[in-house]
């Protein structure tokens, strides 16, 4: 049975490293959209750079900020970190020798250091929050340990890029979570949707949806888990699995 929906991870899965999705790639999406497959993502990225990097790519749903915000058809689902329990964590936090901190806010991201490659804004008030809405933590330059010593009750710890960085996110913000709202916005089950990703918070989609695809590059945990592995993203993966599987060739 061919999936009703394709899920995709966007880093090191649908986006090539440089950051890129190819012309073959967005034309099998297109090809997908025109047989009725509904195409959405699922990332740990906010919207701004989503658009940034996507481009033209037409998605039904998008799970952004690992389901801290969730763009469905009519509607914006958000599960935030309470401000008081963000700036709590935040006092753990800045107490690590090293530690790089930023905080995506709904106007922005904001760090205590540059970060160049996120074009980040530099905030010096940490442990108090900027204003806006919380929708998650990152830090690196910490061990695991250290950084989990810092969350409440209400928040998780996730590792990203490999374990390179932390992200602290709201315990109802998940990409599962994110892909269970999506599906469930075109009345349709996990069963009936393929999802594709390569770290740590795609475990959950790739064991849960009918059909689950580990990237080449995948971390070992999400190659173990999945129903089915295919190229790297380098070597336009997704395209190459949803041409032959689904017969989405030119």
């Amino acid at each position: 049975m061919y999936p009703k929906a394709i899920i995709t991870d966007l880093d090191n899965t649908l986006l090539r490293s440089d950051k890129t999705v190819s012309e073959r790639t967005k034309a099998v999406l297109r090809r997908a959209r025109e047989r009725g497959i509904y195409v959405m993502a699922a990332s740990a990225r906010p919207e701004r750079v989503i658009r940034s990097f996507c481009g033209d790519i037409e998605f039904d749903a998008v799970t952004a900020l690992n389901g801290a915000r969730i763009l469905l058809p009519g509607s914006v689902l958000e599960n935030t970190i309470p401000r008081e329990s963000g700036e709590l964590v935040l006092s753990g936090l800045v107490r690590l020798p090293g530690a790089l901190i930023s905080a995506e806010m709904s106007d922005g991201l904001y760090s205590n250091r540059p970060i160049p490659e996120w074009d980040t804004r530099i905030f010096d008030g940490f442990p108090r929050l900027p204003e806006g809405r919380l929708y998650k933590l990152l830090v690196s330059g910490v061990i695991c340990r250290e950084a989990e010593a810092a969350l409440t009750g209400d928040t998780y710890l996730t590792p990203i890029e490999g374990g390179r960085i932390y992200q602290v996110m709201s315990l109802e913000a998940t990409k599962w979570r994110g892909v269970q709202e999506m599906l469930s916005a075109y009345h349709l089950e996990p069963r009936e949707a393929a999802y594709f990703g390569d770290d740590y918070d795609d475990i959950d989609p790739i064991k849960n949806c009918g059909l689950g695809v580990a990237m080449a590059n995948s971390i070992p945990e999400v190659l173990s888990a999945a129903d089915a592995v295919t190229g790297p993203s380098d070597e336009e993966g997704v395209a190459a699995f949803l041409e032959r599987a689904l017969d989405l060739r030119s």
